[in-house]
């Protein structure tokens, strides 16, 4: 392995399976990601975790804090920031599902890092967060025994959606079993809070520049999926957080999906727009 490119071995088998029509595609399942940045004195840095070798999908490589939409996500909360009108235009949604799509970016970032994107008012955001109130409510969301929505409401809390930016939206390739249709995000961290892991389903938390992420990739040294090594390599020009969150709405959000075809005597998997992350695969092996 040149670099490192998240690449199951399964894979080869799988996209023949879809080839031959073997193989139906499941259908993806909504999800956002978070690429939480501060600035520090050698530039920005973005959290970054690192699954559990032991998880079924993408064991071992690094990613952002982000997880699936919950069906309680699309509940009424109190909003601040551009409109759900805006951000149904912005993402290419429906209101609902919008709304759903933004609260599990803000969920999922509190649920893994700590980190709450709301306030008391629509132009203020809450502190530190680590205390143990704040643990016993975060691990109720994690059990699903506490709806979103429920815990900004008995906190008067209000979802600050103008602290996110859209950056990028890739669908899992149609022959994963897997499938996720992804939106990420870029957010500065707030003053006054502090990522940790939260994650049951990580090992290691980093602060790390872009730059350095990347390189580490390219020697090999570090796993990622290519949606991640992407998304990184896009935001790794930008001075401060600031920009970077400044520059979102500029963003092309056309979804990324992986095309698997047959091509002089081999299947050729490649991500349109994303050159570096073509595979070519001879015909009968790797099995």
């Amino acid at each position: 392995m040149s670099n490192g490119q998240w690449y199951p071995p399964e894979w080869p088998d799988r996209i023949r399976a879809l080839a031959s029509g073997e193989l139906t595609p499941t259908t993806p399942k909504r999800a956002a990601t978070v690429m939480l940045l501060r600035d520090t004195a050698d530039g920005v840095a973005v959290h970054m975790l690192r699954r559990r070798t032991s998880m079924a999908f993408a064991g071992g490589a690094y990613a952002y804090p982000g997880g699936g939409v919950d069906l309680r996500d699309s509940r009424p909360v109190r909003w601040g920031g551009p409109s759900l009108a805006v951000w149904a235009a912005r993402l290419g949604v429906d209101e609902a599902a919008a709304q759903a799509i933004v609260c599990a970016a803000v969920r999922e970032t509190f649920e893994e890092a700590g980190v709450l994107l709301a306030g008391l008012t629509p132009d203020t955001v809450i502190g530190d967060t680590t205390g143990p109130e704040w643990e016993t409510d975060r691990q109720a969301l994690v059990d699903r025994e506490l709806a979103f929505a429920d815990l900004l409401d008995r906190r008067g809390l209000v979802l600050r959606s103008d602290l996110l930016g859209a950056w990028a939206r890739w669908i899992t390739p149609e022959f994963e079993p897997r499938r996720y249709d992804t939106w990420f995000f870029v957010a500065a961290l707030p003053v006054g809070q502090r990522t940790r892991n939260a994650s049951t389903e990580a090992d290691r938390t980093v602060w790390i520049r872009p730059c350095d992420a990347t390189a580490g990739y390219d020697r090999g040294e570090l796993l990622m999926m290519p949606p991640t090594v992407a998304t990184l390599r896009t935001v790794a020009p930008y001075a401060t957080a600031a920009d970077a969150l400044a520059a979102a709405d500029g963003r092309d959000l056309t979804p990324v999906l992986a095309r698997a075809e047959m091509a002089d005597g081999e299947l050729v998997l490649s991500w349109p727009g994303h050159e570096e992350f073509t595979k070519h695969i001879p015909r009968g092996g790797p099995r």
